[in-house]
């Protein structure tokens, strides 16, 4: 209580902590000042009289005053060029050793905020006297240099050491969530695991105590989050609930930094998105300077509906002359995330970025590259200037993420060979980087192998050397690693063929090395990965399943999901299988209600998976209002998740309506089946039309098969046969033809369901025949995936014998005749139905 009344009259506190028992006459003039020119003018007449409490209370007047001004019309600059103001910072200097700890802390404050130099030397003696009484500071005067300290990017630096050991010792006095939080955020780089649970802790604690209106103080708990990267899932959502109900008083730009925030942290809230949608939606017609207009469009566009859409890129056309370079770039990114056609909007944007494109710095330089590549943009002039910039940033570049940053990008730029520049520089730095940054140096050299037609002529070539320094930096890395969280953090975002070729098993290995390390604490992200690599490491699971079933309280309720996706999509049971499905689902039942729309659809498209449908689960997805909430959210999200939402709920409809038709829940997605049909190519792989080929010749005919057929619920079947009680193929009305374009490509002709409906005799069979190829299979292994058991369930359901040629089984060298493969589907067709 004692920081809210110093916050709102300092001046008075001064006063007050002085003892003066007279009134003093200077201080009344400086408090009733209405701007800077008053308080410029009672400095100027009263030098001789000013005390330390004079001083410091002018400072905080001047920069109150700037505090109440829009960003844009700050007088900053005018106020430090004001002859007075060197007064001030003359007396100062000079009364520091005079100054109370709270008075000392508020001038250095206020003199930072107005922008006074970090090598000043008034800044320099502040700072040097706040350390000397650091241990003496109360929580709120500690808590406020912090803030200063990291204005000045000391964040790093033993005096910021010294105050997070304070804080170590003195956190369950903290009684303050803007004191707390303040200091979260300035001590993020120096926490270790224990204090951040321990700062993770009270921080809970105090923002239930807080005034919720105070939304700032959220805010900076999700920075600290975001600086540790720790998405602790029980505070975010807890911070979100405050976040929440202050959106009708945010502006663009706080909308727009807990938008990023929340990206980062991978939290996507339905409430917030469509809350914040609406508020924006209210701001538009008020955004028209480009600062506030930039805000705004960065957020709103890619939540918005096409009208609005339309509406947002007509403002921007008229505002791009009037932008800043960082903020042409903000606009473009967010065109190509929008996936934008305005060619006019595109082509304006493109020009404001060549004028600009000196200006930017390396990671900028990096973004707009980046971005007008996605975008397609046509002018190669302008990219050959970009790559003679980003080459030159390299060069001078010895940071190994601002190296990796730059090769990666530079690989996507049409270029025959790898630049000398290049080589040398991932040279220098690969001993130092992390794994994520090996998997793209990586991914860029293989793009240029690619792309070198000279590379097929020298098998030990520069780019032979690179690649065997990457692949024994990784080994070495994953061979020394010794902390889990450190090496989850590098395998987050790292995929493709050369991780999964040259690393994959070493990985797997690494995390079994580590596998006591596992909790509940970062076992989802554990299982995220798992799911990506798509490798099926029973040890690993099964030690999973066990850590879950022993701690499932400790977890957050959303994190069951990315438990739950490995064991159903690489259809792995673990021992107690039947405990773990409903241990989990146990624990998510209570908060069915609180989960995600589109969380939730995966949820149970996961559980499907696994042969498993808790009718409450159920229930709640097919209700009314549940599915006008998911239709609610799908406009606000990219088309991308859009139509894997989309895809998921048509799949679990499915599976639904056929393995539990006693819910009775209707089939609703004909019409959405239909138009996926239309969309659908059906190119034929050389494969499946040798396969055509064959079972043409072992049934008998063409007419003896169809091709591409559509059955209900609509699956669809690379070919099909009837076969009669005696295994005698049986003849279709009409021959099934493979289709040839004009362009010469294959496609299937797709059968219609009308076709499908002709009766066997009895005794018949109705077979499937599905060539099944790698994408069916955990890597490097003949284990079949989840999503093909199912399919086997549903077309059983459905009547048919379902006959699966694996690709490793088609393509082995024991099939390599026709012979050979003729004699493999008499046994797959004739024998398996006789069996």
């Amino acid at each position: 209580m004692m920081f809210r009344l110093r916050s709102v009259n300092s001046c008075l506190r001064r006063l007050l902590h002085g003892g003066a028992v007279n009134r003093d006459q200077v201080l009344e003039q400086l408090r009733v000042c209405s701007g800077e020119e008053q308080v410029f003018d009672v400095v100027g007449k009263n030098k001789a009289k000013l005390t330390v409490n004079h001083v410091g209370c002018a400072v905080e007047m001047l920069w109150r005053f700037q505090k109440d001004k829009h960003p844009l019309l700050r007088t900053v600059e005018l106020v430090r060029s004001h002859p007075q103001f060197l007064t001030l910072r003359v007396l100062a200097e000079n009364k520091i050793a005079h100054m109370d700890d709270v008075v000392l802390v508020d001038t250095l404050y206020n003199f930072l905020r107005l922008n006074v130099d970090d090598h000043d030397s008034l800044v320099q003696h502040l700072v040097s006297e706040a350390w000397s009484r650091l241990d003496n500071f109360q929580m709120a005067s500690l808590s406020k240099f912090a803030i200063c300290l990291h204005d000045q990017q000391l964040n790093n630096s033993p005096l910021m050491g010294h105050i997070t050991s304070i804080v170590d010792q003195k956190l369950s006095t903290i009684d303050d969530a803007r004191i707390l939080s303040a200091l979260m955020l300035s001590i993020s780089p120096l926490v270790s695991p224990r204090l951040r649970d321990a700062l993770i802790s009270r921080a809970t604690y105090l923002l239930d105590t807080m005034d919720p209106s105070h939304y700032n103080n959220p805010r900076r708990v999700l920075q600290f989050l975001r600086n540790i990267k720790y998405s602790h899932r029980p505070l975010l959502d807890k911070c979100n609930q405050i976040l929440l109900r202050n959106i009708p008083m945010m502006d663009a730009d706080n909308i727009g930094i807990i938008t990023a925030l929340y990206h980062h942290l991978q939290f996507d809230n339905f409430d917030f998105r469509l809350a914040a949608k609406q508020r924006l939606i209210e701001l538009i017609d008020s955004s028209t300077d480009p600062f506030s207009f930039t805000k705004m469009f960065v957020v709103l566009a890619p939540l918005a509906s096409p009208e609005t859409r339309e509406r947002l890129e007509n403002k921007a056309l008229l505002l791009v002359d009037e932008l800043s370079p960082l903020q042409v770039l903000a606009v473009a990114e967010t065109l190509e995330e929008i996936q934008c056609r305005n060619l006019g909007l595109l082509t304006k944007i493109g020009t404001a970025i060549q004028r600009n494109i000196h200006t930017y710095k390396s990671v900028e330089t990096v973004r707009v590259t980046q971005t007008l590549y996605l975008m397609h943009y046509q002018n190669p002039e302008l990219f050959t200037k970009l790559r003679n910039i980003l080459l030159n940033f390299l060069q001078h570049s010895f940071f190994p993420f601002e190296v990796t940053m730059l090769i990666r990008v530079l690989s996507m730029l049409p270029c025959p060979q790898l630049d000398d520049v290049i080589i040398s520089r991932i040279d220098a730095v690969v001993t130092q980087c992390n794994l994520s940054d090996l998997s793209a140096l990586s991914y860029a050299i293989a793009k240029w192998v690619r792309n070198d037609p000279s590379y097929h002529h020298n098998t030990h070539s520069k780019y032979v050397r690179l690649l065997q320094t990457l692949n024994r930096c990784s080994l070495e890395r994953l061979q020394t690693a010794q902390r889990l969280d450190l090496v989850l953090e590098e395998l987050k975002y790292i995929s493709g063929d050369w991780f999964e070729q040259m690393m994959l098993e070493e990985a797997m290995a690494m995390l079994q090395r580590l596998m006591e390390q596992i909790n509940s604490a970062n076992v989802s992200e554990l299982a995220l990965i798992l799911t990506r690599t798509n490798h099926l490491c029973p040890p690993l699971m099964d030690h999973i399943a066990s850590i879950v079933i022993r701690d499932i309280d400790k977890i957050f309720y959303s994190g069951v999901y990315a438990i739950l996706l490995p064991f159903s999509v690489m259809n792995y049971d673990p021992p107690q299988a039947d405990e773990f499905y409903d241990v989990c689902f146990q624990h998510v039942t209570p908060h069915i209600s609180s989960f995600e729309p589109h969380l939730l659809v995966l949820l149970a498209y996961c559980l499907a998976l696994a042969d498993y449908f808790p009718e409450v689960l159920v229930k709640e997805i097919f209700s009314i209002n549940f599915l006008g909430r998911l239709d609610s959210q799908l406009e606000t999200v990219s088309d991308a998740l859009n139509m894997r939402i989309r895809l998921r709920l048509m799949e679990f409809n499915r599976a639904v309506c056929l393995e539990c038709p006693e819910f009775q829940v209707p089939w609703f997605h004909e019409r959405y089946c239909q138009q996926l049909q239309k969309k659908w190519n059906g190119m034929t792989s050389p494969v499946q039309q040798n396969m055509h080929k064959m079972l043409a010749e072992v049934l008998g005919g063409n007419n003896f098969i169809r091709v591409s057929v559509t059955t209900p619920y609509f699956y669809h079947i690379d070919f099909e046969c009837k076969l009669d009680k005696h295994l005698q193929p049986l003849p279709y009305k009409e021959p099934s033809t493979l289709q040839i374009s004009d362009k010469g490509k294959v496609h299937w002709g797709v059968s219609s369901l009308e076709n499908m409906s002709d009766e066997l005799p009895p005794g018949a069979q109705r077979v499937a025949v599905d060539f099944l190829d790698s994408k069916c299979f955990c890597k490097h292994s003949h284990h079949m995936k989840g999503d093909a058991l199912m399919r086997i369930r549903h077309l059983e359901i459905l009547g048919y014998r379902v006959v699966q040629i694996p690709h490793f089984e088609w393509n082995s060298m024991e099939l390599s005749t026709q012979d050979a493969w003729k004699e493999y589907l008499k046994k797959k067709l004739f024998r398996e139905l006789s069996s």
